[in-house]
């Protein structure tokens, strides 16, 4: 089985930065795609940034210029740098694997971390 742990959430205020680390442990033989989602309050849980295993990353409108997503395959680890941020980035964040692979001819399933909140006080 593979956990994802994430770490480096919590309360900053707005104009803040914060960086969210994400660890996946277990029988890895490689990550296609890693990612960070988050869910507000009430609100549907939504993309925030993914990077593939090459490096292409893909970011939501409302992050763009503002986070930064980087991976270490080696370690299997995503980051997530958040600089400028707004209270309306407050959310649980959610890391995220995809393409997951036990040896080269057996895939995991989607798996994700369990989340870590980030609050940004106005």
């Amino acid at each position: 089985q593979v956990q994802l742990v994430e770490s480096g959430g919590g309360l900053v205020q707005a104009g803040g930065s914060l960086r969210l680390s994400c660890a996946a442990s277990g029988s890895i033989f490689s990550i296609n795609t890693m990612g960070w989602y988050r869910q507000a309050p009430g609100k549907q849980r939504e993309l925030v940034a993914t990077i593939t295993s090459g490096g292409s990353a893909n970011y939501a409108d409302s992050v763009k210029g503002r986070f930064t997503i980087s991976r270490d395959n080696a370690k299997n680890t995503v980051y997530l740098q958040m600089n400028s941020l707004k209270p309306e980035d407050t959310a649980v964040y959610y890391c995220n694997a995809d393409g997951l692979y036990r040896n080269p001819l057996t895939k995991y399933r989607e798996v994700w971390g369990q989340g870590t909140l980030v609050t940004v006080s106005s």
